[in-house]
């Protein structure tokens, strides 16, 4: 059971698979560290860039009860793909959306923690949509 708890730390890396997390065997935790470092340099970057309005009109969706999850996924991907148009940047798309799909989501969660749940699980399936094969691809190739 200690293996299945979300770790924030970086010491377990894991994916769902069949809404399990499973742990890949083949995938070093230096190679994790690494990339998450590099990401989270990007979004202290991307973080002074994201206007409250944005972060505010994804608040006001996440709180209302009559939106599926699938309205909620895409409406967090409309501001994704908004924010990745509207930030200059010479990096891969991919990776401006996923940086930019985790800062919402701790500018969320700070915003209206009550929302953590909501918004993270959004965030993963956004992640697990949109974003698997270039997160398989970035992992290939800093294991490399």
């Amino acid at each position: 059971d200690d293996e299945l708890e979300l770790q924030t730390d970086g010491n377990r890396s894991g994916h769902l698979q069949n809404g399990v997390l499973a742990f890949d065997p083949e995938v070093n935790e230096e190679v994790v560290r690494i990339i998450a470092a590099q990401l989270a340099e990007i979004g202290d970057q991307f973080d002074k860039e994201i206007k409250a309005r944005v972060v505010n009109d994804l608040v006001q969706h996440f709180l209302n009860e009559n939106l599926s999850g699938e309205e909620i996924t895409r409406r967090m991907s409309e501001a994704v793909e908004g924010l990745a148009r509207a930030i200059p940047s010479d990096m891969e798309q991919e990776k401006a959306m996923l940086v930019l799909a985790m800062v919402l989501t701790k500018k969320i969660a700070n915003t209206m923690p009550s929302l953590l749940q909501r918004v993270f699980s959004t965030t993963v399936n956004y992640i697990s949509q949109q974003l698997h094969n270039y997160i398989v691809r970035m992992v290939s190739a800093v294991k490399q």
